[in-house]
């Protein structure tokens, strides 16, 4: 079928505005200026498939990774061993991303009983420039701590699937207590945060997907934020 060639520049331009209005989109979530969301916009289904499918996610969590390595690297460590690096699990060193193929990339509400069926199968693989920030805080001589949002009832699987996919030797797996189910994201990080401060440890590094892992009280010194336009966490 042939277009009249006014329509057919009518098209153009409103899939242009349409990948306009999605990157701006994406923009706001990345730096946090959106109110708390549910689902991305169904309007950006495709644009969100396609980023986190394509090269371009894979830039940018390359790009946070280098510039992670790069302060950590310029740092002097203590010798008392209490510099700390923090290291959220899910979409900063494990990838969900073949979860969230299947429910359409944050289209779906989330369901927190169809999350934690994927998360038992344990074959969640690591976000390869996340694992090459880990293994040099590692050899650095950072201590890890590895602070989640995960239940404590899956320490077990979430410690196969980590060790699985590449990862090693962290110092500390902090997950959720029954009595932390309730609490949102940023207080119960912060409050974690806050124990290790109390136990005299310093946090120089702190790697998150969400603002909820890097906000609140007792930040790191420096803090840095993965991509992920699929779902938010308060």
């Amino acid at each position: 079928m042939q277009y009249p060639e006014r329509i057919e520049t009518r098209f153009e331009k409103s899939n242009e505005e349409l990948e306009l209005e999605c990157t701006s989109w994406r923009f706001a979530v990345e730096t946090n200026n959106l109110s708390p969301w549910k689902t991305i916009p169904e309007q950006c289904g495709s644009y969100v498939k396609d980023y986190v499918m394509g090269r371009g996610y894979k830039v940018d969590l390359e790009r946070v990774s280098t510039e992670a390595g790069i302060y950590a690297t310029s740092l002097q460590l203590s010798a008392d061993g209490k510099d700390v690096w923090v290291f959220d699990v899910d979409e900063t060193l494990l990838s969900n991303l073949p979860y969230y193929a299947d429910h359409g990339y944050g289209l779906e509400i989330f369901n927190p009983v169809e999350f934690d069926k994927w998360v038992y199968r344990g074959v969640a693989p690591a976000i390869e420039p996340s694992l090459k920030l880990y293994e040099k805080v590692l050899n650095l001589g950072f201590k890890v701590f590895l602070l989640t949002g995960r239940s404590e009832k899956q320490r077990s699987i979430t410690t196969e699937n980590l060790t699985k996919a590449g990862f090693r030797s962290w110092d500390k797996l902090i997950l959720r207590d029954s009595e932390d189910h309730d609490k949102p994201a940023t207080v119960f990080k912060s409050e974690k945060r806050s124990k290790m401060v109390e136990e005299g440890y310093r946090i120089l590094g702190n790697s998150g997907d969400q603002w909820s892992d890097l906000s609140g009280s007792f930040p790191s010194d420096r803090s840095f934020k993965l991509p992920n336009p699929m779902y938010y966490i308060p």
